[in-house]
């Protein structure tokens, strides 16, 4: 029996999402055991940064519905149909 996948298990925005908060929550962990704090207060401020990083990058990192359209070069530059204010 073979199984194959037509698709990967995670789309690459949430593997993105997901690797950004886990480099956040280590440096966070890593920067306050160099600061001196005992090994389990490390783990409790990397697991808390990488649970509050994952809404953070999720909202930063938007879907394509609500990002911001590039705008033509006719409304950078002014378009004909607008009216003048004098």
């Amino acid at each position: 029996m073979e199984i194959l996948m037509d698709r990967p298990l995670l789309s690459l925005r949430s593997t993105l999402v997901f690797l950004l908060a886990l480099l956040a929550g280590t440096v966070a962990g890593g920067l306050t055991a160099i600061a001196g704090e005992t090994t389990p207060r490390s783990l409790l401020v990397g697991l808390a940064v990488t649970g509050l990083a994952v809404p953070f990058f999720n909202r930063l990192i938007d879907t394509e519905a609500t990002a911001i359209q590039p705008t033509s070069p006719a409304d950078i530059t002014g378009s004909a149909d607008r009216k003048s204010n004098g």
